[in-house]
């Protein structure tokens, strides 16, 4: 009888320790994280269904991710300081004031091509770099790319950065770094939202706007590449969707669990840039001398190193993405240049 009381007694304590469990289990998922998601489209952009996805998984990982959309990245960014969000996705730009390491992926000319972004965000998704992806409360949940950013220019003529000079360019207001970066190189940056940047160049009340190759049709540049403007075909840096949390509003093995999904997602979200990369007309592209992109290299190198010494870019990060380039180029001359990053 002891035993089979005993026995009760067992199954009745398993029974309130599995509830339990259930309970505490529903309670750290049940207060949902609010992500603050900058898309120029709004809740209809494909940056915002991209991270429907995330928000899936996200519960796999404990958290009951709600996501809130803007089409104001500076708004995000103040929403996400102040409190109204736990979390936030923005573009590397404007994540370099909560991040900086990461924040300088975007640094002028310091990705070229997306095998090296690929490499690049490889390596900070691992377990080995989780100590760079935090700066005090904030860290890094994933990074994605969003293009290559490319010139589009009203002249083609204006095939190399020292064409610039003198040139009116189009940049997103908030962007020190290539406000410097613009200057420079002689040219005169004007500040606009990216609601409005490109349509100035539409209009003609700006000579150069950088952008991927995926809002070619979106906004319409075809409009202000007529008649006798040009892509030029060399990125001038790759553009990146940041997702940062405040850490201590998440599970401690959230970010790593996110940063890992989120690298799984690179070659979808490649795959769709270069498509639309590919539907735009061979006429507009205009590609760089082989004899001129060795000028081009080092004059963005030097950019580089004078936006690093002002402050603009962290250190660390430029000599991994150097680290990284001579790794797939040996022979680049800045692999072994006396003042190498």
């Amino acid at each position: 009888m002891k035993s089979k009381t005993q026995g009760i007694k067992s199954i009745v304590a398993g029974v309130v320790t599995g509830t339990a469990l259930l309970v505490a289990s529903s309670v750290a998922i049940a207060a949902p994280k609010i992500m603050c998601v900058f898309d120029p489209l709004g809740a209809n952009g494909p940056i915002f269904s991209q991270l429907k996805d995330y928000q899936t998984e996200s519960v796999g990982w404990g958290v009951d991710l709600t996501l809130k959309p803007y089409t104001d990245e500076r708004i995000a960014a103040e929403d996400f300081k102040s409190g109204l969000c736990n979390a936030i996705s923005v573009t590397g730009m404007r994540s370099r004031q909560f991040v900086p390491f990461t924040g300088t992926i975007d640094a002028i000319g310091a990705v070229p091509s997306y095998a090296i972004l690929k490499s690049t965000l490889k390596t900070l998704s691992s377990k080995k770099a989780a100590k760079f992806m935090r700066s005090g409360p904030y860290e890094i949940a994933g990074i994605l790319p969003i293009g290559a950013a490319y010139m589009f220019v009203n002249d083609r003529t204006i095939d190399t950065v020292g064409e610039m000079s003198g040139k009116k360019v189009a940049l997103p207001e908030g962007d020190p770094a290539n406000m410097e970066m613009v200057k420079n190189l002689g040219a005169t940056p004007v500040a606009s939202s990216i609601a409005t940047m490109y349509s100035k160049f539409n209009n003609g009340a700006v000579d150069i706007v950088f952008g991927p190759g995926i809002i070619y049709e979106a906004m319409e540049l075809y409009k202000g590449l007529e008649p006798a403007g040009g892509i030029i075909r060399t990125p001038i840096l790759q553009l990146t969707m940041q997702m940062i949390i405040k850490a201590d509003d998440f599970p401690a093995e959230f970010a790593q669990q996110s940063r890992t999904y989120v690298m799984s997602q690179f070659n979808r979200a490649v795959t769709i840039l270069t498509d639309a990369e590919k539907k735009i007309p061979e006429k507009w592209w205009v590609s760089i001398p082989a004899a001129d992109q060795i000028g081009y290299d080092e004059m963005f190198r030097q950019s580089r190193i004078a936006l690093r010494d002002q402050g603009f870019y962290e250190p660390k990060t430029l000599t991994i993405l150097r680290k990284i380039r001579c790794r797939d180029d040996p022979s680049k001359a800045e692999c072994t240049a006396a003042d190498k990053e």
